[in-house]
């Protein structure tokens, strides 16, 4: 999956969609890449909150540090499994829902690729499954669970979120390993997605000459 995603509704609908128990301060960013500022949904003594974090746990190898290197992110989780999770994909207090409204991926030629966006039908907000913590770092994070791409992602990439039916939102914030890992690989239905090829360039080209991923 790409490192970018939308959330285009205003936060009344979130709140709703997500049962918030208590108003948030926070703005709604439109757009979300790694490392920059996005929305979770969390809960805390009994109540479910929707808060801001930067997207992406810090990570920093041997050989970084001895190199004084800053940290990188993880901003996926490919393998629930992996020891790097084992003590936080256990605990439901370091569960999120990640609001989004459609995740995009790059498609075409190195150089010119272009924004196809996926959504799902009926559903003008839904949640990917994540994991979070704070971090001493960056204070609060997050990172979202990929699966392999149903048939509907397939043709543009090979992987894809974990996407949640809004039946499945407690399962996820509070099942078993093994609940979370059976989310992770079923197949999120192909035939309630819809993908949207744009013309809208993946990447913008700074004054510098190099390139990042644009926000619009």
């Amino acid at each position: 999956m790409s490192r970018l995603f939308a959330v285009a509704r205003g936060m009344d609908e979130i709140t709703a969609n997500f049962g918030i128990d208590v108003p948030p301060s926070c703005d709604v960013p439109t757009e979300t890449i790694e490392g920059a500022q996005g929305l979770i949904v969390i809960e805390k003594d009994g109540l479910r909150l929707l808060k801001s974090a930067p997207w992406g746990f810090p990570r920093q190898t041997r050989e970084m540090r001895q190199n004084g290197e800053p940290h990188s992110r993880i901003g996926l989780v490919a393998d629930l499994t992996n020891p790097l999770w084992d003590r936080t994909v256990v605990d439901p207090r370091y569960r999120c829902l990640i609001p989004m409204t459609g995740f995009a991926e790059a498609e075409g030629v190195k150089g010119s690729m272009t924004r196809t966006w996926f959504s799902v039908k009926g559903e003008p907000v839904f949640a990917w499954g994540g994991l979070w913590r704070v971090s001493d770092e960056w204070s609060s994070v997050y990172s979202g669970a990929m699966t392999n791409a149903n048939e509907a992602v397939a043709p543009v990439h090979d992987r894809m979120p974990v996407l949640l039916h809004a039946d499945e939102y407690d399962l996820w914030l509070h099942g078993s390993l093994g609940d979370l890992l059976a989310l992770q690989e079923r197949k999120y239905p192909a035939a309630s997605m819809l993908m949207e090829r744009t013309n809208d360039l993946w990447v913008k080209k700074k004054s510098t000459g190099t390139e990042e991923p644009a926000l619009l």
